[in-house]
């Protein structure tokens, strides 16, 4: 008898977060974090992470017609040159526009997520990016350094917390600065004290990001901290600190 082939994983989306809109007119696509190199299936607790802001950002845009998704990638681990979790969030894009048509999208990912969701920025539906915590590689004089050419045009916000352990806030700020120089709607954001999860800050983080997909899809006025640190010439706009209480009194 010969022996089955094993299934190949795919990629897909998880069904709208919250109630979806029946006129969708952007959408969110929340990239959870994953490993450096794995075959393994995505974990389950990577997938809850994001699931909590994915909410949040549908219900703050419902008004003007926001779906947020979740990207279930193939498998959990980037994998080097493969780069799965790149490759899957470039076709949760295209099957918005199968979905939904021609509709501005924002790529938001944690971890090994932001990874991704600054990789596929190239995609024409996308318009913008959100990082948290995002995991880059060293710099390695023997390999090309991460691209931002992708960048262009984008908008896009780097968050990261200075106590993180996992991933090095340092290489994030480095990036921000190669892709400031070819694109001035990058700005970067700093939680002091803060580790990889940024649970001591988290309703500010998740206040920061909600203010900003909003303004990036929708053309909401920016938060001044937002405005000034898209503004700012570098460094300032790449290491501008996220204050305390954040959001509290924003759109009240």
């Amino acid at each position: 008898m010969a022996q089955q082939a094993t299934p190949v994983p795919t990629a897909r989306l998880g069904r709208a977060l919250g109630p979806e809109p029946t006129s969708v007119s952007g959408v969110v696509l929340l990239l959870p974090g994953g490993e450096e190199v794995s075959a393994r299936r995505p974990s389950p607790l990577a997938t809850a992470s994001v699931r909590t802001l994915g909410r949040r950002l549908s219900r703050a845009g419902a008004v003007e017609g926001l779906a947020a998704h979740v990207v279930h990638y193939r498998v959990r681990g980037w994998n080097g040159s493969e780069a799965y979790l790149a490759h899957d969030a470039t076709w949760a894009v295209d099957e918005v526009v199968r979905r939904y048509g021609d509709v501005p999208v924002c790529l938001a990912g944690i971890d090994m997520g932001g990874r991704a969701a600054l990789r596929s920025a190239g995609h024409e539906a996308v318009n913008s990016v959100v990082a948290l915590a995002p995991w880059l590689p060293e710099q390695d004089v023997a390999a090309p350094p991460e691209p931002v050419k992708q960048l262009v045009g984008r908008r896009v916000l780097i968050v990261h917390g200075t106590n993180d352990e996992r991933t090095d806030p340092e290489l994030s700020f480095r990036l921000a600065t190669r892709a400031k120089k070819a694109n001035r709607d990058v700005c970067r954001f700093e939680v002091h004290s803060d580790g990889h999860a940024l649970h001591q800050h988290r309703q500010e983080v998740h206040a920061l990001t909600e203010d900003f997909v909003l303004g990036a899809l929708f053309g909401r006025a920016f938060a001044r901290p937002v405005e000034d640190a898209l503004q700012a010439p570098p460094p300032l706009g790449l290491r501008m600190p996220l204050a305390a209480g954040f959001g509290r009194s924003l759109r009240k």
